[in-house]
């Protein structure tokens, strides 16, 4: 399979349980390898035929931004369904990391993968 992938993609999001955390926006990172079935040897040349990268990384970051959720598991669960719900998706993996929410770590967060 052939692996496409959002490295780091930086958003401002409502994340965690703090009262401060519900009040103000975070950075947060996600990370999202999608698997799809390689294309054709003699495939054109055509963004149809692909998992549009570019567009999966602005419905990455609305989603993101609207959720709200608690942690950063339950926002993992829904980056993968959204990611799975795009044709030609078999598999994905999805990082969510908080930079900076324990002191001395350069991020915590949570990594799945989804079928």
């Amino acid at each position: 399979m052939d692996k496409i992938f959002i490295k780091d993609l930086r958003i401002h999001a409502i994340l965690g349980v703090d009262n401060w955390e519900r009040e103000t926006p975070q950075e947060i990172l996600v990370n999202a390898v999608v698997f799809t079935d390689s294309r054709p040897a003699d495939a054109p040349d055509d963004l149809t035929m692909c998992v549009d990268y570019s567009e999966l990384a602005k419905e990455i970051r609305t989603l993101v931004e609207a959720a709200r959720r608690f942690t950063v598991e339950t926002l993992a669960e829904d980056i993968a369904r959204l990611c799975l719900s795009r044709n030609g998706v078999k598999k994905v993996t999805v990082r969510v990391e908080k930079p900076g929410a324990v002191t001395g770590a350069a991020s915590v967060g949570v990594e799945i993968e989804r079928p």
